[in-house]
């Protein structure tokens, strides 16, 4: 049964383990379950294999910025020309998964896409992209959401990926009333970790399901 809008907006990372507009297209596959922590019991384990996802929520009221050195520019994505780089940045940052050109400009064409949400630090010297961010804005119920943060191996432990969020958060302020993120809890790059350091709050973990 799917929740309501003002259901949502109570306790959004509690209540979903995904931003209220996707839940709205869902449909949960026979072999799957989702099921918050504070619901979750041990007995699952036989049946079905499972990831968790932390999910959680910035207010947007206290947001820092980082200085970046004289070597580094934030500039938004030109979706005209650059959803290539996009493409590239992405794919060499994982290992288990990876996106293509039409995938990415499929989300460009969905109702929470905003291009000034779309964002990279380039490198001056270089002229290379150094880190990504994406984020898309849930209009009506004035949610914004971080998607993809990413930073190439290269660049790591320079603060671009604090930058990014801080960057994405100051952007969506005037049009949000909250932002929320998702990551999985087991990642080795701890992007949890991040996302508090850029001051997101919560303690709520998913229990993603698929049945063995």
């Amino acid at each position: 049964m799917k929740i309501s809008k003002e259901e949502y907006l109570k306790n959004p990372c509690a209540l979903l383990s995904i931003p209220y507009w996707k839940e709205q297209s869902l449909t949960l596959p026979d072999n799957m379950k989702i099921l918050n922590d504070k619901e979750y019991k041990d007995f699952y384990k036989e049946e079905y294999h499972e990831k968790l996802f932390f999910r959680l929520i910035h207010k947007l009221e206290t947001i820092n910025r980082v200085n970046l050195n004289d070597n580094y520019t934030i500039e938004t994505i030109n979706i005209n020309t650059q959803l290539e780089d996009v493409v590239e940045v992405i794919n060499s940052c994982y290992t288990d998964i990876g996106v293509n050109l039409s995938e990415v400009k499929e989300w460009t064409n969905r109702v929470v896409f905003d291009n000034n949400l779309w964002v990279y630090i380039k490198e001056i010297q270089s002229n290379k992209i150094a880190a990504l961010g994406i984020a898309e804005l849930d209009k009506e119920l004035k949610e914004g959401v971080l998607e993809w943060i990413q930073v190439l191996p290269n660049y790591q432990g320079k603060g671009l990926g604090q930058a990014i969020v801080n960057e994405l958060l100051n952007r969506m302020r005037e049009k949000s009333s909250f932002a929320t993120v998702s990551g999985e809890v087991d990642n080795q790059t701890n992007p949890e970790a991040l996302y508090r350091k850029c001051g997101f709050t919560g303690n709520d973990v998913w229990h993603i399901m698929t049945k063995k």
